[in-house]
């Protein structure tokens, strides 16, 4: 198992009391498989997100990335973990604008310690994965929303993590191209063998996932499973 959430449960202040994100959350997401999490807005989709890629410390609970538990770690330590083992790919693509394709890839590997003609290779590779290596010198204005979006996936991929998150991917695309996106996403996890997790209102296009989670009111359950 890649990652495991187990018994997770998240609150915020909110006023005199806590608010209840997540209550005793458990997700198992096996390497080279695909999670769908949906639910409505509000709903805790974001905050499973953010314990998952161990940006929050949840109240009670425990994460575990790839037989590593991360209780205990130090907010060092949890900056390499998610260095060398998690790739997130956020709503929005937040590309460099001086940078083309294959330098915004590079410049990530390199601050995860591969010398550069190692992160070069690398970057083409996942252009070419993506289709878009004949894109590798063009800057984000000369690609469409689509493309940017194929290079914030690729980028997540760069240092090889064991587990991907994916956030919204497909919000701001059309039906179209919304679907050629997760479908990449989809065919990626298989061929990089990651855990994804991909959070999405879009469910048009989740026939491939191998489980389909649902969280209402920062609960849990997977009504459906489509392997």
């Amino acid at each position: 198992m890649t990652l495991a959430l187990t018994d997770v449960t998240l609150t915020y202040p909110d006023g005199d009391t806590r608010l209840t994100a997540l209550d005793q959350v458990s997700l198992e997401v096996p390497q080279g498989s695909l999670t769908a999490v949906v639910g409505p807005s509000g709903s805790g989709k974001s905050s499973l997100l953010a314990v998952a890629a161990t940006l929050i410390t949840p109240d009670a609970g425990t994460v575990t990335i790839d037989g590593q538990s991360t209780t205990g770690l130090d907010r060092g330590e949890l900056t390499e973990l998610r260095r060398h083992k998690i790739g997130i790919v956020f709503q929005q693509p937040n590309l460099l604008p001086s940078l083309t394709a294959a330098e915004q890839l590079q410049v990530v590997a390199q601050i995860g310690g591969r010398k550069p003609r190692t992160a070069r290779d690398r970057s083409i590779e996942l252009l070419h994965a993506v289709g878009l290596a004949d894109q590798a010198g063009r800057r984000p204005h000369q690609l469409s929303g689509g493309q940017r979006q194929r290079v914030n996936i690729a980028r997540a991929l760069m240092n090889d993590p064991t587990v991907l998150l994916v956030d919204e991917p497909t919000s701001a695309l059309d039906h179209e191209r919304g679907g050629a996106v997760l479908d990449l996403i989809t065919r990626l996890t298989h061929q990089q063998a990651t855990a994804t997790i991909l959070v999405t209102h879009d469910r048009a296009h989740l026939t491939a996932a191998d489980q389909i989670a649902e969280v209402r009111d920062g609960s849990l359950r997977l009504p459906a499973s489509t392997r």
